[in-house]
């Protein structure tokens, strides 16, 4: 049958093994945020409402990412990245299943969930940038864009969605039935990695023979302005931006003196914000551009500026509906724009730059929240951390295009005096204005 009449969306979701590698990580993802949201509110129970504890455990889960995740993008690049993936999601399965045996027995402590937190981060740090690149193995090359749309689709709905479930579960359940839960979803990701079929068409990754070097994708970072500029947008955006997981529940608390069940309320409108914003950027079947990511990180900082100045609980909800919208649309453009640009042989080293930067600069943001926070109250964080992104998205086009000219200026000497600077670069690499 023709893909012709179909929407780039259904085509790919035809893909069998595609299919079931999206569906288990949506659940496993799910899973996953609900618990970091449940761990959130633990802590904020175990520390009577610390702000900086909530700080703290946030850090020590991403503090891994700034560890070890620059080494996850070597194994990526060097063995099969399924057999990453199955060991990674069994050991987070098994982190979930810890914590929430320690919580519903009564034996948890503020040290037992930063232990636990940590070892999260660790294997998350590894798994990240092979379950990212492993979607290249999964369809064929005209359907990549696609795709890369959809996955990051899934990561943001599942970002966005679960911290607003945690908040109503904890309300009926308590916080250690979210951890069980948690556990339970990497029993769909583990069903969906084993059934991929290795041998059809689209499964055309192989492991990278040789040396796998870090300095490579840094040095192709560096000389490829369309990678350079959604990485490093994404480090402020991630590092002071996306904290919505530890702001959110200081404001419930905090700001507005509620308890799990309005958490949970303003985590469904974010969610509902982000969840149109993934459908609205799957749909379009379009190749991400810089101006779009640019221009929608200037609206999201605006609005999460705006959401720090909102007097009431009802115009604090009624804004993180579009609010959400635009986290997802930044993230997602970035994510998609850092994947179609990478070199495939250097795709898995990329990502975990890329994740680097989102995750890893959580362990400056997160403390960073924390101490505004209990300093100027919840609501200062809003107005710091989308006044950051703003700028960072005004600043950084003209910066990183002014040094790709100046960089072709460089070359085109080099060339003409027989510098040692070497030839120019192949046409698809060469830096370009943005």
């Amino acid at each position: 049958m023709s893909t012709g009449s179909r929407s780039p969306v259904t085509a790919v979701l035809t893909v069998r093994n595609f299919r079931r590698y999206l569906l288990g990580q949506l659940s496993s993802n799910i899973g996953t945020w609900m618990q970091r949201a449940a761990q959130d509110l633990l802590v904020l129970h175990l520390t009577g409402n610390s702000g900086s504890a909530v700080g703290i455990v946030t850090a020590l889960q991403f503090l891994p990412q700034t560890l070890f995740g620059l080494a996850g993008g070597v194994l990526a690049d060097r063995y099969p990245k399924r057999r990453l993936l199955l060991l990674t999601q069994t050991a987070m399965g098994v982190q979930s299943l810890l914590l929430g045996l320690l919580t519903v027995t009564g034996a948890v402590n503020l040290l037992s969930v930063y232990g636990l937190a940590f070892a999260l981060g660790a294997a998350t740090a590894v798994d990240s940038p092979a379950r990212n690149a492993y979607i290249f193995e999964l369809v064929s090359r005209e359907r990549v864009a696609t795709a890369v749309s959809l996955n990051s689709a899934q990561f943001n709905v599942a970002r966005a969605l679960g911290p607003a479930l945690a908040g109503l579960t904890v309300t009926a359940f308590g916080t250690g039935p979210v951890f069980l839960v948690n556990a339970a979803s990497y029993l769909a990701v583990l069903y969906g990695l084993i059934t991929i079929r290795t041998n059809d068409a689209g499964c055309h990754g192989r492991p990278r023979s040789g040396r796998t070097r870090l300095r490579d994708a840094f040095c192709h970072i560096a000389s490829t302005p369309e990678l350079l500029l959604p990485i490093s947008l994404i480090a402020f955006v991630g590092t002071f931006g996306l904290n919505f997981q530890v702001t959110i529940s200081l404001v419930a608390i905090t700001a507005f003196h509620t308890g799990a069940a309005a958490f949970g309320y303003l985590s469904a409108a974010y969610a509902l914000g982000g969840l149109i914003g993934a459908i609205h950027g799957a749909s379009r079947g379009k190749r991400p551009t810089v101006r779009r990511l640019v221009s929608t990180t200037i609206v999201f900082g605006a609005l999460e500026g705006a959401q720090g100045l909102m007097p009431d609980y009802g115009t604090f909800i009624t804004l993180l509906i579009p609010t959400g919208f635009a986290a997802v649309i930044v993230t997602t453009t970035a994510n998609a724009l850092t994947q179609l640009h990478a070199e495939p042989d250097l795709r898995g080293r990329v990502m975990s730059v890329y994740f680097l930067v989102l995750l890893g600069g959580t362990p400056v943001g997160a403390p960073l929240v924390g101490l505004v926070s209990d300093a100027f109250g919840a609501r200062s964080t809003l107005v710091l951390g989308g006044l950051i992104s703003a700028s960072s998205a005004l600043a950084l086009p003209a910066l990183i295009a002014g040094r790709a000219r100046r960089r072709v200026r460089v070359t085109g000497t080099a060339l003409a005096t027989g510098s040692p600077l070497g030839p120019a670069q192949p046409a698809g690499n060469r830096p370009t204005d943005l």
